[in-house]
């Protein structure tokens, strides 16, 4: 939402900013425009006086006396004077008028409803005659699990992953990062976990999640909270060709999250950490075909959860609890018969022009219009959340482990993690 569209729409901007339940201040916005608007018409005015002054100057200084000719001067430098004053005032008001800006969200696709939609479930979910472990109970009687020593090493919400832990996490990754770029066209890019703070602002994360990063501020960097960040900063500033649209990239990256406050039952085991590991998916496309892309995107991101045969549900967000840069989202969730829950293990999002915009990413058509790109993220998928889901979902009753048949190959054929 740029300042022509607050302009042009301050309503609807409004009833934007309610169903987002944001408060950003609107007639700050409109009032500090239209002071702005004001200032930058008088100061053209006066600098087309002091250019007429000067045209008139040289036109006439020969026969002008030495006091016509310091009343022009004076004249000239009062106007001069009069000009600093107004960029000095414009330069405040930009300031606080970006300042407002960069604090609305996306725009609302008109699908979107102000109350979450279960889309579809897939999967059974798997029935026990024994009770269902936990994956703390599950990870410290196998031992792949020692979260009192990441305590030890890190304090609350961290995770250590130990022995057939730590392979099977990395058998999980190598698994996504695979199926994605054999079966979805997805260019594996490795990205810096550090990055600048104007990727953070091109992305939509700074400054409304300002708090919950990690910051350096000797090397005024950010520890990335989702790859999606360097993902979407790829192109910024860039003009793109209509016929390489659309790109496809995807990242693994651990990813960072200071994230205050006591969550009750998630503070137990890894359900909800600082540092985790994470396939994020970008796509960028022609603002005509990104809704298509979004649904393709959701199919990708299914194809993993069906591959490791794990019960998942859709589910569409409301306005309310979209991202601030998203203009729609779905959310899938996995179920873990341990802890008998529903658990977030992706979320697909379409943020239209708005990171785009932000970022300078644009395409040249093919008739030489210039259009920004719409840019789409997803997570494909994240973890720790499915390594849950495993443990708790293929327990046995002896207390092993079966492992999904298509990680096998990534653990040299283990079959099943047992107790030593």
């Amino acid at each position: 939402m740029d300042l022509k569209f607050v302009r042009e729409n301050p309503e609807k901007v409004k009833e934007i900013l309610k169903r987002r339940e944001e408060q950003v201040d609107i007639d700050r916005i409109l009032a500090l425009d239209e002071k702005r608007r004001a200032l930058i018409k008088k100061r053209d005015e006066l600098r087309h006086l002091r250019k007429e002054i000067s045209e008139f100057f040289n036109k006439h200084k020969e026969s002008l006396n030495e006091i016509e000719i310091n009343k022009k001067r004076e004249e000239a430098k009062e106007i001069s004077r009069k000009v600093k004053e107004i960029d000095d005032e414009l330069s405040l008001i930009e300031k606080e008028l970006q300042e407002l800006l960069l604090y609305l969200p996306n725009k609302i696709h008109p699908s979107v409803k102000d109350e979450e939609v279960i889309i579809k479930e897939e999967g059974e979910i798997p029935q026990f005659d024994f009770k269902p472990f936990c994956h703390w109970e599950i990870g410290e009687v196998l031992g792949i699990l020692d979260l009192e020593r990441s305590a030890k090493i890190a304090g609350s919400r961290f995770i250590l992953f130990k022995g057939l832990g730590a392979l099977l996490e990395r058998a999980l990754i190598n698994f996504c990062l695979d199926y994605h770029r054999k079966y979805h066209n997805y260019i594996e890019i490795s990205p810096p976990y550090l990055n600048k703070p104007e990727c953070f602002y091109g992305a939509g994360q700074l400054p409304k999640l300002k708090d919950e990063m990690y910051y350096l501020s000797e090397d005024e960097l950010y520890l990335i909270p989702t790859a999606e960040v360097p993902l979407v900063n790829l192109h910024a500033n860039e003009i793109l060709k209509e016929d390489d649209l659309p790109k496809y990239y995807m990242a693994y990256t651990a990813c960072f999250r200071r994230e205050a406050g006591s969550y009750g039952k998630e503070v137990r085991g890894i359900i909800r950490v600082h540092q985790f590991d994470k396939v994020e998916l970008v796509k960028y496309t022609l603002p005509e075909d990104s809704y298509f892309e979004l649904e393709k995107m959701v199919k990708e991101v299914e194809a993993i959860l069906k591959a490791l045969k794990l019960p998942y549900r859709i589910k569409q967000l409301s306005a309310k609890d979209m991202a601030f840069q998203s203009a729609k989202t779905y959310d899938i969730d996995v179920y873990a018969c341990g802890i008998g829950e529903w658990l977030e293990v992706s979320s697909i999002s379409n943020c239209e022009d708005f990171q785009a915009k932000r970022n300078n990413t644009r395409v040249r058509r093919k008739n030489g219009k210039l259009d920004y790109c719409h840019i789409l993220n997803g997570s494909g998928v994240a973890f720790p959340r499915v390594f849950i889901a495993i443990i708790e979902n293929y327990q046995q009753k002896d207390g092993s482990i079966l492992i999904p048949e298509v990680l096998r190959p990534y653990l040299s054929g283990l079959e099943k993690i047992e107790r030593k």
